[in-house]
């Protein structure tokens, strides 16, 4: 049975792609490296692991925390990880709605502007 960081390792290279973990990695120093290993361990190794709901719905629900919390820098890198998942863009939406019903519309405004344009970078890479 493999341990939870491999098994996180798995997780995040499968939900976030290999390019992105690849540059974390390179770029990780021996001062932020025990907090990557932090993450990978538990984040993905345990709660990206759990079979208890999909990842599509785990794409939702992480989405919909980090716009309650303002956590602005995290969402593009979420969005995209939504090719991977499942989550549509009709997902995030309805994602974002509940946001703005419980935490404010301010906050879910300011997701769904982060969501275009991440959505639209998206879009023009596929294109080259």
């Amino acid at each position: 049975m493999p341990d939870r960081f491999d098994t996180g390792m798995q997780v995040r290279r499968s939900v976030l792609g290999d390019a992105h973990v690849d540059r974390a990695d390179a770029q990780a120093t021996e001062f932020d490296r025990p907090f990557q290993d932090l993450i990978t361990h538990a984040a993905w190794g345990t709660v990206w692991a759990s079979d208890g709901i999909s990842r599509r719905e785990r794409s939702m629900l992480t989405l919909a925390l980090l716009a309650a919390m303002g956590n602005w820098e995290e969402i593009p890198m979420h969005i995209r990880a939504t090719a991977r998942t499942g989550a549509s863009p009709r997902d995030v939406l309805e994602a974002f709605q509940h946001v703005a019903i419980y935490c404010g519309v301010p906050k879910a405004n300011h997701a769904l502007k982060i969501a275009k344009q991440t959505y639209a970078e998206m879009h023009e890479e596929e294109s080259r």
